[in-house]
């Protein structure tokens, strides 16, 4: 990849909620890859039996989240009536469509106790067509992500279409969310199993790309993803996300994410206004909300 380098983002710390996390995902520079508009990365964090994960309810539309832990749990409840505790490896995916509402929380059982929380919050974007669909949601266990191991690299395909084969995640458009980890060093070149455009996050180890290393926090987005070549030091691992971009231009406002502004200026009133037919309440999670922030412009 280097000449396939074409843009290293640096880990941006952000605030979500009373937690810190690390942002990948928009950048100045490049707002999307592929259908991906949006990376955190949270943690690696250890926290005391005071500290607890508290975002409390907030809404969505045009987009979908999946969450990817690799520590901890986070209890998910949505507006959808949906209440489940996300645990390690597993993909908890939620289909905003025209709007819905979510919060995450530490999970009762954990919330005096010591814990710690790493993973992966990212937003995909819809195709237009399905901008204002009904929400839904999807929660699909670790073992069922397609994974094998192939020349002593260990391979999991967490979401979209690779290596001929699928995630059993419900993706609205073709994309790959890929895993890789070895622990000893290998060449890896995979720009044939992807399209579109893509980009990689070192979580662990080293990348090693035309003479330069590349390690934790930075997201490499290549120049162009049929030309994925790296070496991966001894007990590294990578992600891989990318897919095809939309034709249209996305807009982002706080949680909100559109081709057409005026559906974020109706969401924003709506959500402002608490209207709870636009966006209806979270059963078990009633009591509060993240108001609408003021903010004067959409982020382009």
């Amino acid at each position: 990849m280097m000449s396939n380098v074409g843009l290293v983002i640096e880990e941006r710390s952000a605030n979500i909620g009373n937690f810190l996390v690390g942002r990948l995902l928009p950048f100045r520079e490049k707002r999307t890859v592929g259908p991906f508009v949006f990376i955190d990365h949270m943690g690696p964090a250890a926290l005391k039996e005071y500290q607890n994960l508290e975002v409390p309810p907030h809404p969505h539309i045009g987009l979908a989240t999946l969450t990817y832990l690799f520590e901890g749990a986070i209890f998910h409840r949505d507006s959808l009536g949906n209440a489940v505790e996300i645990q390690p490896g597993a993909v908890n995916w939620m289909t905003a469509g025209k709007g819905v509402v979510h919060s995450e929380r530490t999970p009762e059982h954990l919330k005096t106790t010591e814990k710690s929380l790493h993973g992966f919050q990212i937003w995909i974007g819809l195709p237009k067509a399905l901008e204002d669909a009904a929400p839904s949601f999807h929660h699909i266990e670790a073992e069922a992500l397609p994974a094998w191991t192939e020349d002593g690299v260990d391979y999991k395909l967490i979401a979209g279409t690779a290596f001929n084969r699928q995630s059993p995640v419900p993706v609205h458009s073709k994309l790959f969310f890929i895993e890789i980890k070895t622990t000893s060093p290998k060449t890896i070149n995979i720009g044939s199993e992807l399209y579109g455009e893509a980009a990689m996050y070192v979580m662990e180890g080293t990348a090693h790309i035309e003479g330069n290393d590349y390690g934790g926090k930075q997201l490499l987005v290549a120049k162009n993803a049929n030309l994925c070549s790296f070496e991966m030091s001894a007990n590294s691992t990578v992600y891989i996300f990318g897919g095809e971009p939309f034709p249209e231009e996305r807009y982002i406002f706080w949680n909100f994410v559109s081709s057409d502004k005026e559906k974020i200026e109706t969401a924003k009133q709506n959500w402002k206004a608490q209207d709870h037919d636009a966006f209806p309440l979270v059963p078990g999670d009633e009591q509060e909300y993240v108001p609408l922030p003021e903010a004067p412009n959409l982020k382009k």
